[in-house]
């Protein structure tokens, strides 16, 4: 069993579909990275899963309990945890104050907050100053720590490398790896492709709201169809 699945999704803006039967799985211990070009549906596929889009057609389980038609809160209360690309942390609360916003369902925090610490030691220095006086990167870190405070099943990252200078992108996929490799399967949208696949289980790229491709991550690196088409260029080649 998948611990998240999407089947056929139909969602879209008012009388405008964007997705037309998008369809995406995460197993255990996966990062999973949605690609495409522009318009293609990929962060409409993450706001339907969640619950902020009605789904018009298809199938949204969480551990093959059905999600599709509840509300966002209730999504949250059962396991997906989202970090939306803009407006993604309470700028004019502390830091720990943030953090302890992630935990609010719970209830419980303090081993929740020495998890999140151990993973982003700046967040503890920084506990006490307000998040909208961070830089761009440590607000991307309160704003994935917080998720990660709900101790979700799957976190559900939109755009998390945007705006932010290649060394500090290279911490976030770093980070990504970590956060599944300690147990919380990622669906990741990423516009840099290359560096995302480059820390996938699986990519899978959508185009006009359909499923285009999917295969492992080095493997679509690989695709000189797929660079050509989505990643701008020839596959790297190593050396």
């Amino acid at each position: 069993m998948s611990v998240l699945r999407a089947e056929g999704i139909v969602a879209g803006y008012g009388p405008a579909l964007v997705l037309h039967g998008a369809s995406v799985r995460v197993e255990a211990g996966e990062v999973v990275t949605v690609l495409g070009p522009n318009g293609a549906g990929k962060s409409t596929l993450l706001k339907a899963i969640v619950g902020l889009l009605p789904v018009r057609e298809g199938e949204v389980e969480l551990l093959g309990e059905p999600l599709r038609g509840l509300p966002p809160h209730e999504v949250v209360r059962r396991g997906l945890a989202y970090v939306p690309q803009l407006a993604n942390v309470f700028p004019n609360l502390t830091v720990a104050e943030n953090l302890a916003m992630g935990a609010f369902a719970r209830g419980e925090r303090a081993g929740a907050v020495e998890r999140v610490h151990a993973l982003f030691p700046v967040l503890r220095e920084r506990a006490a100053e307000k998040a909208g006086r961070l830089s761009g990167g440590q607000r991307q870190m309160v704003a994935i720590a917080r998720a990660l405070m709900q101790e979700p099943k799957v976190l559900l990252l939109d755009e998390p490398s945007a705006g932010l200078a290649p060394q500090l992108q290279g911490q976030v996929f770093a980070t990504v790896r970590a956060i599944a490799e300690q147990g919380t399967p990622i669906l990741l949208v990423e516009q840099n492709a290359r560096k995302a696949l480059a820390v996938s289980d699986r990519g899978v790229v959508l185009d006009v709201g359909r499923n285009k491709m999917e295969g492992p991550g080095p493997q679509l690196l690989a695709d000189p169809d797929l660079a050509r088409l989505y990643l701008g260029g020839p596959p790297e080649r190593a050396g």
